[in-house]
């Protein structure tokens, strides 16, 4: 049997739940659309999770259509409910013959909620993202419908997905003057190839205390070098993953990788968590060996060196406000020439 190093355990955001270092993906839980993991497989896979310690899985109500929550809830059902800390999200559509089958409304929450509770064979939820903003619904809507679902005993925590960092801002800001419970993570794209979120929403997610789970940590399997070497998958010809800046980014990775002898994979998932914020990544696996693969990144740490290079190398442009506090001018006058000597909060 393969040795699969055990994992530790990390609050998620402010609150005392416990979960492991990684997140388990399962978008690719069900084999809708000619791809996936059939039952078998995917209950093979979650059994490896548990056994090395992991009981974080990421789901959602649209994911292979329902099916990603009915073969968890089938796995589940039978074992530990209490091991396992379920993350589900809200939002997307169920159907397209409803105009309240979506959204971020109300009454799409608690419609969407119920049938993911049935799908999952489960009295409650650990932990409910929004899962795409559409700007339409108030935050404090939001807010008040998953603070009811907590009161209920139906979900324990709130989260929330691709939303702008002023809607999460508002949204626990307001959930702290009501008494709601506010939202302990933000689930977002980010990864070598996908930097953006430096600009307002890994800064705000840091001032909240909020546990960022990155989605596409791997960007859509670009930094494991596979397409360097000719292979295929479902990544779409233009995307900006096989840009020349990318191809750059990823040679990077796979040269520390050689250097450090690992698999480029294992650098590009580190490099998420040693960024200086809370983060979890979300790693998805349709085949045991990708999830052991992906496992064995648990016990590295990516030199200082490598790191910068690392940094270097992906580096964007922060816009202002940001680049601006970088300016020495800004920071002379705005520190009065002590911004070296300043011991930060975490």
């Amino acid at each position: 049997m393969t040795y699969l190093p055990l994992m530790k355990y990390k609050l998620l955001g402010r609150s005392g739940l416990k979960v492991s270092e990684l997140c388990l993906g399962t978008m690719g839980f069900g084999t809708e659309a000619g791809w996936g993991a059939d039952k078998e497989t995917s209950f093979a896979i979650m059994e490896a999770f548990a056994n090395a310690g992991g009981n974080f899985l990421d789901t959602a109500n649209i994911y292979k259509l329902g099916t990603s929550e009915k073969i968890i809830g089938e796995f589940v059902h039978p074992r530990d409910r209490d091991y396992f800390v379920i993350a589900t999200k809200y939002s997307l559509k169920d159907n397209t013959t409803n105009p309240n089958a979506s959204g971020n409304n109300r009454k799409n929450m608690m419609r969407s909620v119920e049938q993911s509770l049935q799908r999952l064979q489960t009295d409650f939820i650990d932990v409910l993202y929004l899962h795409i903003w559409d700007d339409l619904t108030p935050i404090d809507e939001v807010l008040r419908g998953i603070d009811d679902l907590i009161r209920q005993g139906k979900v324990n925590y709130a989260a929330i997905s691709d939303t702008p960092a002023w809607i999460v801002s508002k949204g626990n800001t307001l959930a702290e003057l009501m008494g709601w419970s506010q939202f302990i993570a933000l689930q977002i794209e980010y990864s070598l190839l996908q930097r953006t979120p430096e600009r307002e929403l890994i800064p705000m997610a840091r001032h909240f205390g909020m546990t960022v789970t990155p989605w596409a940590p791997l960007a859509g399997g670009a930094l494991t070098g596979k397409y360097l070497r000719g292979g295929q998958g479902r990544i779409k010809p233009e995307s900006n993953r096989l840009s020349d800046d990318s191809v750059r980014v990823t040679r990077e990775v796979m040269a520390i990788g050689e250097k450090l002898g690992v698999e480029p994979s294992h650098i590009a998932l580190q490099w998420t968590r040693q960024q200086g914020f809370e983060c979890i990544p979300i790693a998805g696996a349709t085949r045991v060996t990708q999830l052991e693969e992906n496992l064995k990144m648990i016990n590295l740490v990516i030199p200082e060196e490598d790191l910068k290079r690392l940094d270097e190398v992906s580096a964007i442009d922060l816009g202002f406000p940001g680049k601006f506090f970088r300016e020495d001018g800004v920071r002379q006058n705005n520190y009065g020439g002590f911004y070296e000597s300043i011991v930060r909060r975490p």
